[in-house]
């Protein structure tokens, strides 16, 4: 598999998901500066890491939107090339309008930084057919931005991936870190190939780190690009 991380000015998590990619599950990655443009077949998997693009002037993914490589990430995207955005990431994501929504400022104004509990409400994607469907992970988080707020049109149930929730899986207020609307933490695009989640599952791959619940992410991702490829072959 083939793997692009997009680098903004400003991204500071491009490092641990290259890092993740290339030397936790061998993947063979590169970094994609925002200047630079791409062919839409030249990657499998594209990540847009998490930090602070452009310094989150204006508001966070709102000037990252237009930089040229984002014209290649639109023309992957139309072919069914995977996508994924984590925390800046998905912010940029629906600023670009390849993911539905806004992420808008937390409900209590202040900056979060903590590991919360998510659940796996749709295991039917790329990016989550490794997980039980209802299954409970802990995952860490850190950000200004994260209310998740729908568009008028809203979401399609099954858009929904991930909601936040106790050690149970009950998703009450008290277990939702920002005011996220139905305590969403994750959604996908109608075509099912372009991921946004505020949580970070590069910062949870390694038992060093004390947490691995995020190895499946990028262990769905491999099993289901293989996949793909058997069944385009076979």
């Amino acid at each position: 598999m083939r793997a692009a991380v997009i680098v903004f000015p400003g991204s500071n998590c491009d490092r641990d998901t290259y890092h993740v990619l290339k030397n936790v599950f061998g993947v063979d990655c590169h970094y994609v500066f925002h200047e630079e443009r791409f062919a839409p077949t030249d990657f499998d998997l594209i990540v847009i890491p998490g930090g602070f693009s452009f310094g989150d002037y204006l508001r966070p993914g709102a000037i990252a939107r237009f930089s040229p490589v984002m014209w290649s990430v639109q023309e992957a995207s139309r072919i069914g090339k995977l996508v994924m955005g984590i925390c800046n990431g998905f912010q940029i994501l629906t600023e670009a309008g390849l993911l539905s929504g806004s992420l808008l400022r937390n409900i209590n104004l202040k900056f979060v930084c903590r590991e919360v509990h998510v659940k796996v409400v749709n295991n039917r994607t790329p990016f989550t057919c490794l997980f039980e469907e209802g299954e409970v992970i802990r995952m860490p988080i850190a950000h200004g931005e994260g209310r998740y707020f729908p568009s008028p049109s809203g979401l399609k149930p099954d858009q929904i991936v991930l909601q936040y929730c106790d050690e149970d899986g009950k998703t009450i207020d008290s277990t939702n870190p920002n005011g996220s609307y139905m305590n969403i933490a994750g959604i996908i695009n109608e075509d099912g190939n372009v991921f946004g989640l505020m949580p970070h599952p590069e910062r949870c791959c390694e038992d060093v780190l004390g947490n691995t619940d995020g190895k499946r992410f990028f262990e769905s991702i491999l099993t289901y690009v293989s996949r793909r490829r058997v069944y385009a072959t076979s």
